[in-house]
């Protein structure tokens, strides 16, 4: 009897089952080889020494943040295979300048910001006061640099000299503030935008009902950018010795000065004493190895990247066991309920916001804020958090980053203390509201809405019918009660009457300097400072430690963690076989991010904003 053969579909889906099994067994297996690797190279990888003399190369690539956004695996195997990181801790970057100060090894630090990315006046003003301290301790810091933006060079700025590469070059604009206007698109598509909103200044969703800025708009962005550009080219010209207006005359007088330079920035940077020297990088490495030692295993002077060098940190085994000020994250757009990190969410921020209070080891709490804000409701439930720490009895301090504006600083105005740097941007205290309907659009598809409701209102809040007045007159209601609550609390908190608040809020934005003298906020200085103050105001002496209140990794999130920075994973990260190539990816950001914003929209549930687009280009 002979045996019959499978079907022709049953033979198909087996084949695509097989194929499938193979790959499942190859990936895992790859996975497997890839740690058995790192492990067999962990056993010969000699661990990194720091040798007298030895100069610390601090090179970060990416943007520099408050809070990793990527998971711990991803950040695990893109170190293990060698591949450039998008993002930076600022935490790390200070916490490896502050070690290097006081380890007599290390004679320098070779700085070289070419890579950094996304980082604003308030987090290069941190990293550089760092920096500051460690030339303070008779140590030196030299810049390296193939060429520069104005945010690079300002950070550039902090070193003893800056070494630019001849082909190099500086390039100084000024600030601008620039968005995109859609008021003539949505009108082609038969979109109605109806915009709500309490502060003449709360321009956030101008862009979507009006094809320019608005003059309140250009009145309030000229001056909180006038600002930060005034305090850009004091603090440049203060470290390099150059008079502000002179640095102003460089950028205006540029297409006269290049023709006489026959094109050559680099010698335009140098004659205008932006840089020190001009230098090749084989003799920025021949300059360095006369400063120092020479390396004689890599042909360059003695070295140690800042990655290696943060791994060499002992753990503090009893620093679970000293007092604590808790440090609480508020990084990127607020959005109601759970957020991953990167993120600032109601529930999840406000959770370890909760972590802190009930925490008995800790004694204070400073909430660290980066954040242009968000939705209102979200900011409340954060902001009440803030407040019963102070109810607890435990010191609430504020650290602002770049930017802490509308939710931003609504989450922040109940602190015990409000420390900003003199370029972050924060304020815009107002509100704001957008209904979008499109019976118009609808009917140019050939779709036609109809239908009966028992009272007035009912559907008055389906998109796809015309907005009935009457629900307009609700929603500016709702909008003026939310405007004036955030006025009588900000006064509340601030120990002002609400007239006074409500001249500097309307939603106008300033920088840190700005809000200093109209009481916005109560010193200028960077996190930690902040910190500082919280262990002071809660008396803790000279015993104390600092710890980061955070979502916990997994088990085997931290596993691979381990792995990652083990000295076996950085060798294996020199194999250049297997480095991936870079990938770019294209962002229409000005769409995304208000699009990101209404993704906690929904049908019949009233969502206000208190948001800030005040972006620096």
């Amino acid at each position: 009897m002979t045996e019959r053969k499978p079907g022709v579909i049953r033979r198909f889906f087996g084949g695509i089952w097989a194929a499938l099994n193979f790959t499942r067994r190859l990936v895992l297996n790859a996975l497997f080889f890839l740690i058995l690797l790192i492990f067999v190279l962990a056993l010969f990888a000699p661990s990194p020494v720091v040798h007298p003399r030895t100069a610390l190369v601090l090179d970060p690539k990416g943007e520099i943040v408050e809070q990793y956004k990527s998971d711990p695996g991803s950040r695990a195997l893109s170190r293990m295979v060698g591949e450039k990181g998008s993002e930076v801790q600022l935490r790390d970057l200070l916490r490896v300048i502050e070690k290097a100060t006081h380890d007599p090894n290390i004679e320098r630090i070779v700085l070289m910001p070419d890579e950094i990315r996304g980082a604003g006046i308030a987090t290069l003003t941190e990293i550089g006061t760092a920096l500051e301290r460690f030339r303070s301790s008779g140590k030196e810091v030299i810049a390296v640099s193939d060429g520069m933006n104005q945010m690079q060079y300002f950070l550039a700025t902090y070193a003893d000299q800056i070494l630019l590469h001849p082909d190099g070059a500086i390039l100084l604009t000024g600030f601008g503030s620039y968005r995109n206007y859609y008021k003539d698109l949505l009108d082609k598509l038969a979109v109605k935008v109806h915009l709500f909103r309490v502060g003449e200044y709360k321009s956030a969703a101008e862009p979507y009902v009006m094809n320019h800025a608005s003059p309140e708009a250009r009145e309030a962005d000229l001056f909180w950018l006038g600002g930060l550009w005034e305090n850009w080219l004091a603090e440049v010209g203060s470290r390099r010795k150059l008079a502000p207006r002179a640095i102003q005359n460089g950028i205006e007088l540029l297409p006269e000065t290049i023709k006489d330079a026959d094109g050559d920035l680099a010698r335009i940077a140098l004659t205008a004493n932006l840089v020190d020297r001009l230098a090749t990088r084989d003799e920025a490495r021949q300059i360095l190895i006369e400063k120092g030692e020479r390396d004689e295993a890599i042909h360059s002077f003695r070295q140690v990247s800042w990655r290696d060098y943060d791994a060499m940190n002992v753990r503090d085994a009893f620093a679970e066991l000293r007092p604590a000020v808790a440090v609480v994250v508020a990084e990127g757009d607020i959005f109601n309920g759970e957020q991953a990190p990167g993120t600032v969410g109601g529930e999840s921020t406000a959770n370890l916001l909760r972590r802190a209070r009930e925490d008995d080891k800790v004694k204070a709490v400073v909430l660290r804020v980066n954040s242009p804000g968000g939705e209102a409701f979200a900011s409340e439930q954060i902001r009440r958090e803030v407040e019963l720490i102070k109810a607890a009895g435990k010191p609430m301090v504020v650290s602002m980053g770049d930017v802490a504006a509308s939710g931003g600083y609504w989450i922040s105005m109940n602190a015990d203390e409000i420390y900003a740097q003199a370029g972050t941007i924060t304020g815009s205290i107002g509100i704001y509201g957008l209904f979008v309907s499109v019976p118009e659009t609808l009917e140019k598809i050939g779709v036609h809405t109809d239908g009966v409701g028992t009272t007035p209102f009912a559907g008055a809040y389906d998109p796809r019918l015309p907005l009935d007045p009457a629900v307009g007159t609700v929603i500016q209601a709702v909008l003026e009660k939310g405007y004036r609550d955030f006025i009588s609390r900000v006064a509340a908190a601030r120990g002002k009457e609400t007239e006074a608040i409500e001249e500097v809020a309307r939603g106008r934005v300033w920088i840190g300097r700005q809000a200093l003298e109209r009481g916005l906020v109560d010193k200028l200085g960077g996190l930690d400072a902040a910190i500082s103050a919280a262990a002071e105001r809660a008396n803790l002496g000279s015993h104390w430690t600092t710890r980061y209140i955070e979502k916990p990794m997994s088990a085997f999130e931290s596993f691979l963690m381990d792995v990652a920075g083990s000295s076996g994973a950085r060798a294996l990260a020199q194999i250049s076989a297997l480095r991936p190539e870079a990938s770019f990816l294209a962002e229409a950001a000005d769409l995304q991010r208000p699009l990101r914003l209404l993704r906690g929209a929904a049908s019949g549930k009233p969502t206000i904003y208190a948001y800030c687009f005040c972006e620096v280009r």
